[in-house]
């Protein structure tokens, strides 16, 4: 396989990491003021991601690192035509974290109330723009002869890119919610479970369209295959949502985004980004990427790190595995029920 080739799918994995990953963060954050009842119930919803969050955002940053020294070319283009989204998606990020920080200073309801929905903003922007901007990214941009974007950023908000921004958006919202049902007890994982029966609805007759769409108007054997598996993960992990098969739920939630991404890295191979004002002349892997000197030294780096990321990545998970309940975070005992009179 040639390096250009090679670190294509490396830049995949790991946006396919960030997404599976940071995915979950996203839903649980939209679903806050939809399953927490009051201040006990959000603080059991934050608590299933606290200890984990932050390093699940760590995978963009890689992602990105990755992207500007694999295809500086892809990076120039991506973050000098997306500036003002990617810029929408940082300070939701910093946002969202600061939020996560702050709301438990004790301040009073009012201060709790707007950190919360702080949480909730800075989860549903992000789980909105990154669909947007990878469904521009499949579709392709106007670019020049140097591979600048040319358009504006009212043309990035086209219906397909639109329809993207939705696809993750309800998509990352079910994944949130199967986490919850896989990490919490009683009314709030009954309350999970529910909302997620009626929002896979939802992610269904979105994410059929918008999968259908990319794969009619970019058709290769591997973006149908793909694109076939995701539809059919999402039914499974939506029956085992309604079987209350909660890990397998959630499995198979992953594996959906997961294949649902890998979707349109299919189909926009061997392209990095398609040249809407000259087709005859994308932006490929070839002309985008960095020296094969570049790449074998990148190549050595990914094959002695990558594991021990991932093995830190499933140490933390394993730490972390048990379910949060309202008497973890009160301290309170369970009320026995009350004794009936004969």
């Amino acid at each position: 396989m040639d390096l250009p080739v090679l670190w294509f799918w490396i830049v995949a994995f790991f946006f396919i990491g960030y997404f599976v990953l940071d995915g979950f963060d996203f839903g649980v954050g939209i679903a806050l003021p939809f399953i927490g009842k009051d201040d006990t119930d959000r603080r059991v919803l934050i608590n299933t991601i606290g200890p984990i969050w932050d390093l699940n955002e760590t995978w963009v940053i890689v992602a990105g690192a990755v992207l500007f020294a694999s295809f500086p070319e892809w990076y120039a283009t991506i973050f000098s035509g997306f500036y003002l989204p990617l810029l929408l998606i940082l300070l939701a990020l910093i946002v969202r974290g600061v939020s996560f920080e702050y709301r438990h200073q004790g301040k009073g309801v009012e201060w709790t109330r707007w950190f919360d929905w702080m949480i909730f903003v800075g989860s549903i922007v992000p789980a909105f723009l990154w669909g947007v901007a990878f469904a521009n990214i499949t579709q392709g941009l106007a670019l020049d002869e140097n591979f600048n974007y040319v358009g504006s950023f009212f043309d990035l908000l086209n219906p397909y890119a639109l329809l993207g921004g939705l696809t993750t958006l309800t998509l990352f919202f079910y994944h949130g919610l199967v986490f919850i049902t896989r990490k919490t007890e009683g009314e709030i994982l009954d309350r999970a479970r529910a909302l997620a029966l009626k929002v896979g609805v939802l992610v269904a007759v979105l994410a059929i369209t918008f999968l259908g769409w990319t794969v009619t108007a970019n058709f290769s054997i591997a973006g149908m295959m793909l694109a076939m598996v995701a539809v059919l993960a999402f039914v499974g992990s939506y029956v085992g949502t309604l079987l209350r098969r909660d890990g397998i739920a959630f499995a198979l939630g992953a594996l959906t985004v997961a294949t649902a991404v890998l979707t349109l890295f299919a189909s926009l191979f061997p392209n990095l980004i398609p040249n809407t004002l000259d087709p005859a002349n994308p932006l490929t892997i070839i002309n985008g990427s960095s020296s094969d000197y570049t790449l074998t030294i990148m190549s050595w780096a990914a094959l002695i790190i990558v594991p021990f990321v991932l093995g830190y990545q499933a140490w933390t998970f394993w730490v972390f595995r048990k379910r949060i309940s309202r008497t973890m975070i009160t301290g309170e005992a369970p009320k026995e029920p009350a004794a009936v009179a004969a």
